[in-house]
């Protein structure tokens, strides 16, 4: 009887603690930082990893490598001299969406705040981010956009270039999550 009892127990916190995770490894991040009159400062990066629990957590994971520039140069001179992808290879966010409950999601989209951490060349930086989120056939779709400065992550800009970078980075990323 007692191992009956605890079965059941057992049983019962695995399904109650259990959480539903969404999960892509294809999801997109570009930025832009570009200035009217010059050439465009633009990436894209195709393979970010995005997890988001039904609790509403999410966390994410971009390779700075993996930005892809129209020209090579700004690829290397992002890599290299900004970003110092060597040193710092990844980027991250951490957080979780305001008032998010899966069930209230549909092909409509609905607007939610995410509140989290975004973590750039080691240095982190509490964010909010206003995001749009609608439920397709099972697969979750976030997108969102927001801007950040070189300075809050201590890239430096050398000031031969300075004028041809805008102060805000224009941030973007749209996730298609699979339940997992």
């Amino acid at each position: 009887m007692k191992y009956k009892i605890l079965f059941f127990a057992l049983l019962f916190s695995a399904i109650t603690f259990a959480q539903d995770k969404y999960y892509t490894k294809s999801g997109t991040i570009i930025f832009e930082s570009s200035v009217a009159s010059f050439e465009e400062v633009k990436a894209t990066n195709n393979k970010v990893t995005a997890v988001l629990k039904t609790d509403g957590s999410i966390a994410s994971l971009a390779l700075t490598k993996a930005f892809r520039f129209k020209i090579a140069l700004m690829e290397e001179h992002f890599n290299e001299n900004y970003m110092e992808s060597t040193k710092f290879p990844k980027a991250s966010f951490s957080g979780k969406i305001i008032n998010f409950n899966i069930s209230d999601l549909s092909s409509s989209d609905k607007i939610y705040k995410i509140k989290g951490t975004l973590t750039i060349r080691g240095i982190k930086k509490e964010v909010v981010i206003e995001s749009s989120i609608k439920s397709v056939n099972n697969i979750i779709h976030i997108k969102a956009g927001f801007s950040v400065t070189p300075e809050d992550f201590e890239i430096k800009i050398p000031s031969i270039v300075r004028k041809k970078i805008a102060k805000k980075v224009d941030v973007s990323f749209n996730f298609e999550l699979k339940k997992r």
